[in-house]
């Protein structure tokens, strides 16, 4: 569903900022895949190895942490350490590494670190840090996507066509109208589904 929802969000995403802008900051979109995509195929090597019980909890702490990152991000101001050039690569590969794991474990697309990370690092506005982790986030979740496909993990999507067409479609939508709502309702409400989720994956038999 992350996936579908990355694919289908960043053609839109132009609208709000242009390919040309974009690019100016190509450093970004290749500094934090250099870590981001090892993450996501040691993060999902672990998964298919983990016990049951800890593939539980293991997600359940990492919704808690992002759904604080998410809510943290968008209720304070985001400063930049100004740090050297130097300095912000490998600070960018070892953080791009730690978010390929936790999206490729929790299976979500990571915008809720790498956007406060794009930030923090780049200084960028909120916006442009959204279409750029888009960027990090394609070929990140690709990844993760070939390593389950390796251990046929998703034998799950034939069990359930139904179920997973309903949640492209409606994934779909809410990649297009996202700019609909306002940031009031937006924020909120992921942040509620995370802390939920990891209370379901706590209580889970």
């Amino acid at each position: 569903m992350s996936l579908v929802v990355v694919v289908v969000a960043l053609p839109a995403r132009l609208a709000a900022v242009s390919a040309t802008q974009l690019a100016d900051h190509w450093p970004v979109a290749v500094n934090l895949p250099a870590g981001s995509l090892l993450g996501a195929w040691a993060g999902a090597s672990r998964a298919v190895r983990m016990r049951s019980g800890t593939l539980y909890k293991v997600p359940a702490a990492l919704m808690v942490f992002m759904a604080a990152a998410l809510l943290v991000t968008h209720l304070t101001t985001v400063g930049t350490p100004a740090l050297p050039l130097w300095a912000q690569v490998p600070c960018g590969v070892v953080a791009g590494f730690g978010i390929g794991v936790v999206a490729a474990i929790t299976g979500v697309a990571g915008g809720e670190l790498l956007i406060p990370t794009i930030v923090l690092l780049s200084g960028l506005d909120i916006r442009t840090a959204g279409s750029l982790s888009l960027l990090v986030s394609l070929p990140t979740m690709l990844v993760a996507f070939a390593r389950y496909r390796r251990d046929g993990s998703f034998a799950v999507l034939a069990a359930n066509l139904r179920f997973t067409g309903v949640m492209a479609a409606g994934s779909i939508a809410g990649a297009l109208l996202v700019g609909v709502f306002s940031d009031l309702m937006l924020v909120p409400v992921p942040a509620v589904i995370l802390l939920v989720s990891s209370v379901k994956f706590v209580r889970h038999d």
